[in-house]
């Protein structure tokens, strides 16, 4: 059942829109990865802030955040939040009891 033959008029509903969206080839590759299981599409505004957030990661030299709040329009809380957040998920929870 790994090969299959379907088209975009063969699906309805969300799924065709979803294929339509992504492409047929990909909509099938999703399928194969998720297929049966809920998945959470974030929105825009969701995306902007991984894109904000992973410029303040790198901005970040480990004693700047205030002047990182003050650039980006966050409290000093909002900043250190993302830098935990930016260390547990490439460390693990331990390390940030660090900062």
């Amino acid at each position: 059942m790994d090969s299959i033959e379907i088209q975009l008029s063969d699906l309805r509903g969300e799924q065709r829109e979803i294929a339509q969206a992504i492409g047929i080839k990909a909509y099938i590759e999703l399928v194969k990865l998720y297929g049966g299981s809920n998945i959470y599409i974030a929105k825009m505004d969701k995306l902007f802030c991984i894109k904000r957030d992973a410029e303040i990661v790198r901005k970040f030299n480990g004693n700047n955040y205030a002047q990182l709040a003050k650039q980006y329009g966050l409290s000093e809380r909002a900043i250190r939040t993302i830098i935990a957040d930016y260390i547990n998920e490439m460390y693990g929870s331990e390390q940030t009891s660090l900062w």
